[in-house]
Order: C-alpha cells, then structure tokens, then sequence
C-alpha cells in the first residue's frame, strides 16, 4: 500500500485530509475546511510546504510528548501531526510526511 491523502466529510458539513503511511498509519491531519475545494487546496499545501524544514514547528502538548504542525508561508496551520513518545519518533513523524506528502494519491471518502 502507497501513501495516501484520504478526504473525509467533518461535522456541519465540513471537510478534512489526513495523510496516511504506507502502512495505514496517520501521520498529517488537517484542520477542518467549509468546502472540499478547499481541503483539496489544503493538500496541495501540503505537497508545496513538507519539503521545507522551516514550515514545521514542535512542540509539547499538556502531557508531555511531542508533536509537529505544518505551516504555510502565511504561518497558517495546515496540518498537525498525532502525539509522539519521543522527540526521535517525531522526528520520524517529520521525515515521513517530506518523504511521503509529495506523491500520495487522494482518496476521496466523502459523500459529496
């Protein structure tokens, strides 16, 4: 299985993106979008902002493991990844979506 863009339909009828692994895994969710045509946009984002270290910002959550968001140029979020153990696994987490993000296919999953 190939990485994977998958748009789903959001409460309220909104709409989000998640990056998959290979292996099925999360590894970007985006922030929720009124339209799919902008979620799609969002995905593009993604694609154009992973390849750039500058565009990820760490940080700790309340429990103490880390996590990563994707920004835009315009210091927007565009996505943020699941919690990690280890500042190495977010790495990882990092590395994955550069990696990954530029090829993935969408899948669309909504209803619409």
């Amino acid at each position: 299985m190939a990485a994977k863009f998958e748009v789903k339909d959001a409460k309220g009828g909104q709409f989000i993106f998640t990056l998959k692994a290979a292996n099925g895994e999360p590894i970007l969710s985006s922030e929720t979008y009124k339209a799919k045509s902008s979620a799609l946009n969002g995905i593009e984002s993604v694609r154009k902002n992973s390849q750039l270290d500058s565009a990820y910002k760490t940080e700790v959550a309340k429990d103490g493991k880390c996590f990563f968001v994707l920004k835009a140029g315009n210091n927007e979020t565009i996505g943020k990844s699941e919690t990690y153990s280890s500042e190495a696994a977010m790495k990882s987490g990092i590395a994955s979506v550069k990696k990954n993000a530029p090829d993935a296919k969408v899948e669309d999953l909504t209803a619409k």
